[in-house]
């Protein structure tokens, strides 16, 4: 039995890092096998996952010698925190490891949404010739950024949107006003209501803690403008969905980008399914080949050094 677990997918050159040190059983199907895992678990000192696995009380039960749960990702929404702190269990995220790609991905969808020219390949390839229908698109530069939720994430959003020369507000009640953040990337500091109304494009960056669940929620998406566009590649639960596909499907909306969302998969007869000037993607803003690379090699050095602690 491994003294490593791994039951998600993990670059491979982290992996053999693991192997060369300690007993490793690397298996990415194990999320999808509850019973597997547990069994795996039985001599396990180490645990490696993502998003898919949910570590509750349940599976620590099986994992008697655990001591160690590495999480390829910076959300731990799916690992019981407090059941890991009774049992002495050291959780390490891959804290700003993805934070570049998720950064890249909501300026790309700002872009894509405000542009709204890159859906037509299709119509085009066929001899269709769309161009009056595509000349209301809109440039980023000018335009006005809505920060929610100021922390790695958000300010390097802030950074790459000051490159395409757009005004940012910001809105984090848990960073003081004197943070360097704030002035380093020109980010003017609003109330959220305030950033709503003069936003452009809005983009989140907060967890979902209880005071964060709904909080971009039917009152506050109407005090939008109503061209203005949304991205949430947080967390799933902070944007009322069934409030935004209403917007969208009324035209109180400019457009959306998703990656998360509050059920994942999403049901087949969500409101969004039906939704305009919406893209959505399967949770994988922070995935890339570069940022995997990133997660994994991080990963796999800090649960080594955590089991030579134990």
């Amino acid at each position: 039995m491994g003294q490593i677990v791994i039951a998600e997918f993990m670059e491979e050159a982290a992996v053999e890092s693991l192997r060369a040190a300690r007993p490793t059983l690397y298996d990415p199907r194990l999320c999808a096998n509850p019973e597997a895992l547990r069994g795996a678990l039985a001599g396990a000192h180490a645990l490696i996952v993502r998003n898919r696995t949910r570590v509750d009380a349940q599976l620590l039960a099986a994992a008697p010698e655990l001591r160690v749960l590495g999480r390829l990702g910076v959300g731990l929404y799916n690992i019981d925190l407090a059941a890991c702190r009774q049992r002495q269990i050291d959780v390490i995220p891959a804290s700003g490891a993805n934070a570049d790609s998720v950064a890249e991905y909501v300026i790309l969808a700002i872009g894509q949404l405000l542009r709204g020219a890159f859906h037509v390949t299709g119509e085009v390839a066929a001899g269709g010739w769309p161009r009056e229908r595509l000349l209301g698109g809109r440039e980023i530069a000018g335009k006005t950024l809505g920060i929610v939720g100021f922390g790695d994430i958000g300010r390097r959003v802030a950074r790459l949107a000051a490159a395409f020369r757009m005004r940012i507000l910001g809105h984090d009640p848990l960073l003081p006003a004197t943070h360097a953040a704030w002035a380093e990337t020109r980010t003017e500091i609003v109330p959220l209501e305030e950033l709503l109304a003069r936003a452009d494009a809005v983009t989140l960056h907060v967890p979902l803690i209880e005071a964060t669940r709904g909080l971009l929620s039917a009152g506050r998406l109407a005090l939008m403008k109503p061209d203005a566009v949304v991205v949430n590649a947080a967390r799933g639960g902070v944007l009322d969905e069934a409030a935004l596909a209403a917007a969208l499907k009324a035209g109180r909306l400019g457009g959306a980008a998703l990656d998360v969302f509050e059920e994942e998969p999403l049901p087949r007869d969500h409101p969004l399914a039906e939704a305009p000037n919406l893209i959505l993607t399967p949770h994988i803003a922070g995935a890339t080949v570069e940022s995997n690379a990133r997660v994994s090699s991080l990963i796999a050095a800090r649960v080594l050094v955590a089991l030579a602690m134990c």
